[in-house]
């Protein structure tokens, strides 16, 4: 197979022999694929590695079928995403995200259109952790891992904004009590989520608790690496914050 001018992401790229490299890419039409980008590691190659690195529109070209295909082409489409500091520390957290939950081949166009968005949201200086539940939420629901957010999961009513919850993953929302465990949610968290209206931030703290819960039911046992950068990160800021 032969596809040519496929917009692109790379989400991760690692050496391979002595001249290559393995690169994931995020495409739009054909989903996460793999591929080898041969000799791009020698002083003269026609394919530039300054362009296989996150965070750039690219179009890709390649040659093959099967789990790894050969890179044949890269060009830019834009400049690379400005995105810096915390934001940038979120951003190779989709890339991880992406890279760990997706299987390779599965076309999800609307993936990559979510992820162009989440980035062009951290590069402008949205709320981080809003744009990050936001991008989590619409990952699972397009991978058929959607959550139940606005209906009580035991009585079938619709969630009380007033009242508080605890969600069961492999259910929803159902109403806290002082003996359930997991996550503790106000009504109001949860139905903003549900309709992406920007949460009160004394709910952000639990939003992401119930996301890392959802996500972490798809990889394993196994965390993300970006979880624990993203938590140091959090916990410099504070300490700097009170010096």
């Amino acid at each position: 197979m032969r596809v040519e001018g496929q917009p692109a992401f790379i989400l991760h790229s690692r050496l391979y022999r002595e001249t290559s490299l393995l690169v994931e890419c995020l495409t739009r039409d054909h989903g996460r694929i793999g591929l080898v980008a041969r000799g791009v590691r020698r002083e003269r190659t026609r394919v530039p590695r300054a362009l296989l690195q996150p965070l750039t529109p690219v179009q890709l070209g390649w040659n093959g079928r099967g789990e790894l295909a050969t890179l044949s082409h890269v060009e830019p489409v834009a400049a690379s995403f400005d995105i810096q500091g915390d934001a940038l520390l979120c951003a190779l957290y989709l890339n991880e995200l992406v890279l760990r939950l997706t299987p390779r081949q599965d076309p999800h166009p609307q993936v990559f259109a979510d992820y162009l968005q989440t980035l062009s949201r951290l590069a402008r200086g949205d709320a981080l952790a809003w744009t990050l539940r936001r991008f989590e939420r619409d990952l699972l629901a397009q991978l058929g891992y959607g959550l139940v957010l606005d209906v009580d999961a035991d009585s079938g009513a619709p969630v009380v904004a007033g009242n508080e919850y605890t969600y069961r993953h492999e259910s929803g929302p159902v109403p806290w009590t002082t003996s359930t465990r997991g996550v503790r949610l106000r009504g109001t968290a949860l139905l903003a989520l549900a309709h992406d209206e920007s949460p009160a931030e004394q709910d952000l703290a639990a939003l992401k608790r119930l996301m890392r819960g959802a996500i972490a039911m798809h990889l394993n046992g196994v965390d993300l690496r970006a979880w624990s950068v993203l938590a140091a990160a959090v916990s410099r800021n504070q300490a700097d914050e009170a010096s």
